[in-house]
């Protein structure tokens, strides 16, 4: 006859180092020794009659909060949760083989970041989830991924808020997906309904001066002539970064005065390169072996950082905070000040949104304002007697 399981029990159980004890009271529960401490378990039939499957599931280890009392009443509580059609055993088990946060990362940059995006997207969704998200979900069961856990996230980052709601667009990103893929329920994104962090606008506006003092540094620098002629190109041009990085010379037309890029942020574009830019392009050596414009220090590579250098000619020039992507800000600011449309300028960037170029609209020049200043002006002339073209008002009837 089996007794009940008592603590003595136990105790004699692990010095023996290994065996079962089956308890005489409640049937399926059991103590269990592997030599490395001993075990609380239930076993339980998955339904009725012999045929019905057998599960077993561990309760815990013996000791604090586990004793056999409190094993006891946990295994009664189990078997409760089993006679109205519970699983205990295999819910803990799907719980282990479910995808982690880190399995649904490993996919999104496979299947979404690296196959149907550009690299460099890719890369910054990688460098994202890698820093912010897996040190802190990546164990987590992606189904299980609560709003509060990603908004405590958010809230993480919110020392660099523009960092911060990166993080949180590409989670989102990620959620969705992971709904798509069968990995969350539909509508469970938990990124729904986090505000943002408000975002002070990064576009930097260069005086006259500032200009001037670029320049200056410019033709002062001692870097690479390559990287000079690379910031040169991105002023003249408004082009990204990686454009003018990746620009090869077979791209460029001298003549008509056009770098045709097959491919970009956007797809293909066709480079406008005015006398200025076209000048620095003459001026460069061309390597024999290298197709590339702006060359790196690799045989027949191209440069493919251009931070140090930018560091230390914005340092020359008194611009400590200026980021080499406001000069492609600056080179649009200045062509609607001079009244240039948003179409036209969103054409030399490259822009295929309209939306995109309206940041500017505040610095283009506008008609309605010219034509209330010529209006004005003529009053201001008449009142102060000055000859001119007289227009009579008449009185409406």
């Amino acid at each position: 006859m089996r007794a009940k399981i008592t603590k003595r029990a136990v105790d004699e159980l692990a010095k023996a180092g290994a065996g079962v004890l089956w308890d005489g009271e409640l049937k399926g529960f059991g103590a269990r020794c592997r030599g490395d401490g001993v075990s609380y378990l239930l076993r339980y039939r998955l339904g009725s009659g012999r045929g019905a499957p057998i599960r077993t599931v561990t309760i815990g280890r013996h000791g604090s909060p586990w004793t056999p009392e409190t094993a006891r009443a946990e295994a009664r509580r189990i078997l409760a949760a089993v006679a109205t059609g519970g699983d205990p055993a295999g819910d803990r088990q799907a719980a282990l083989e479910a995808p982690t946060v880190a399995d649904a990362v490993q996919r999104f940059l496979a299947e979404h970041a690296e196959a149907k995006r550009k690299p460099s997207t890719a890369r910054e969704y990688r460098r994202l989830l890698e820093a912010h998200v897996l040190p802190t979900l990546g164990k987590r069961p992606v189904g299980e991924v609560t709003r509060a856990e990603i908004a405590r996230l958010h809230h993480a980052g919110r020392a660099a808020p523009y960092q911060a709601n990166r993080v949180l667009a590409t989670c989102s990103k990620l959620f969705s997906l992971a709904e798509l893929w069968g990995w969350r329920p539909d509508g469970s994104n938990p990124c729904k309904r986090i505000e943002r962090y408000r975002e002070a606008k990064r576009e930097a506006m260069l005086s006259t001066d500032e200009l001037a003092r670029l320049g200056a540094a410019l033709e002062a620098a001692t870097c690479s002539p390559y990287a000079v002629a690379a910031i040169r190109l991105l002023m003249f041009t408004g082009a990204r970064l990686g454009e003018i990085l990746a620009l090869q010379w077979q791209q460029i037309d001298f003549e008509r005065g056009e770098a045709r890029l097959a491919d970009s942020k956007t797809g293909a574009k066709t480079l406008q390169l005015a006398p200025a830019a076209l000048a620095v392009l003459a001026a460069l050596p061309r390597l024999e072996g290298n197709p590339f414009v702006i060359v790196g220090q690799r045989r027949g590579a191209g440069l493919v950082n251009l931070s140090k250098p930018w560091r230390a000619i914005r340092e020359a020039a008194g611009l400590p905070t200026l980021r080499i992507h406001d000069l492609r800000h600056a080179f649009a600011t200045i062509g609607a000040g001079c009244g240039m449309g948003l179409p036209i300028i969103g054409r030399l960037l490259g822009h295929t949104q309209a939306a995109t170029t309206q940041r500017y609209a505040h610095v283009q020049s506008d008609p309605a304002k010219a034509a209330a200043g010529a209006i004005a002006g003529q009053i201001e002339a008449a009142m102060r007697g000055a000859s001119g073209e007289v227009v009579t008002l008449r009185r409406s009837k």
